[in-house]
């Protein structure tokens, strides 16, 4: 039985070597195929990291921060986040209402009493819980053309007294940036502190994450940060930072290098329990309301099996278990982030370009990280068993005394 026990052991980890093997064959031509990419695609500039448990297992900054400096980007270079800005978001919200400062079933109308759908029945109705969760039920992306024109937020509630709803509140799944940035006022109102204040001492303070910022003025004040390019005929093209976006602030509004990022990735996986608990974690990555959009994405077709939106975060059905995902994309700007509790694995990618490549790497790379292990057969070695002795009159003369296991 002992040595059953060894060839059994000795199997595993033979197996365990394989999959180690495996996932550092991933890394190395993730690494590989970033670089190709950016030289193939003329990106100027940006940087990667892959995290495993408490580890990053690979990071690097490849290109330019700017067309025309010889500035490299690194480790510690600033970029835009844009809609990634969101999982920070509903990461400070879940903690405020863990801290009983407001709740999920709050009105939105209660804290921005300005704020009208066309008809009542939706704007008395309209709840933190539908913001956060992309489940106000209204067209995607409402009023971000005037986002993009720079109007001020006064404006643009004003507008929503124009538009319902598609169905009821919390049926249907409609994108917004506008919306999901009236949370501001509910964390400034139930808190009587500043949402910039709340975001570094709740998360960037205590993570450590150095290089982080929000807005405008933080972004350019920082040294080492990227610029954004925007592709023309002539390709790829320097282009001034826009401001709109940085309006609102919970959408669209953080600044953070890959370093930090990978801080904040280690978080959602639980690295971090003091600073955020894994009832945070749960509470953002629950499913809340099914993305059937997602679902046509062409890079991640091959492997994406459902999609739901939770607060913040995308949570996707790859091959039977959960990735938890987002994107975002401002002018020059793309960044990508996703992690697996299951594999226990990061992933986070930075552009100074406004570029599907990030999209196109982040679902390659998992698509091979989830592609189906090979199965190894262990073979049991059959240990003969000790015989009895028996007169060999008694053993039929065709058959020998011990008789072999069948092939």
């Amino acid at each position: 039985m002992r040595y059953l026990r060894l060839i059994v052991l000795f199997s595993f980890l033979q197996v365990s070597s394989t999959f180690a093997a495996s996932m550092e064959d991933i890394v190395a031509n993730f690494e590989k195929d970033f670089k190709i990419q950016l030289k193939e695609n003329e990106v100027p500039g940006g940087a990667y990291a892959i995290i495993r448990g408490d580890k990053v297992i690979a990071m690097g900054g490849h290109g330019i921060r700017a067309l025309g400096s010889k500035a490299k980007v690194d480790e510690n270079t600033v970029f835009r986040l844009a809609s990634v800005s969101k999982t920070f978001a509903a990461g400070l919200t879940a903690q405020l209402v863990e801290e009983n400062k407001f709740s999920w079933d709050d009105k939105i109308v209660d804290y921005v009493p300005e704020f009208r759908f066309k008809s009542n029945k939706y704007t008395s109705g309209l709840t933190v819980n539908h913001i956060m969760s992309q489940s106000s039920s209204l067209v995607h992306n409402a009023y971000d053309n005037l986002v993009e024109a720079n109007y001020s937020m006064p404006r643009i509630i004003d507008k929503f007294k124009e538009i319902d709803p598609m169905c009821g509140l919390g049926k249907c799944y409609g994108y917004q940036n506008v919306l999901y940035s009236l949370i501001q006022p509910v964390i400034e109102k139930s808190t009587s502190s500043t949402y910039s204040d709340l975001m570094f001492n709740h998360i960037f303070d205590p993570l450590k994450m150095e290089h982080s910022s929000l807005g405008y003025e933080a972004f350019l004040e920082t040294a080492n940060h990227a610029e954004p390019h925007v592709l023309t005929r002539k390709g790829w093209v320097k282009t001034r930072v826009k401001k709109s976006y940085y309006n609102i602030l919970p959408a669209a509004g953080v600044n953070a290098s890959v370093a930090d990022m990978s801080k904040w990735m280690m978080a959602q996986m639980g690295q971090f329990p003091e600073t955020y608990s894994p009832a945070v974690i749960d509470t953002v990555t629950t499913k809340r309301i099914r993305t059937r959009k997602e679902m046509r994405k062409s890079n991640w077709k091959s492997v994406l099996k459902n999609a739901h939106y939770g607060y913040g975060w995308r949570i996707y059905d790859v091959g039977g278990t959960e990735l938890v995902y987002h994107g975002g994309s401002v002018a020059g700007f793309r960044s990508e982030v996703a992690y697996s509790k299951e594999k226990d694995l990061a992933i986070v990618i930075l552009l100074n370009a406004e570029t599907r490549m990030g999209s196109d790497l982040n679902a390659e790379f998992w698509a091979e990280i989830f592609k189906p292990e090979p199965k190894v057969k262990v073979v049991k070695k059959i240990i003969p068993k000790k015989t009895t002795n028996i007169a060999r009159s008694m053993v039929p003369r065709d058959k020998p005394t011990i008789i072999p296991a069948s092939e």
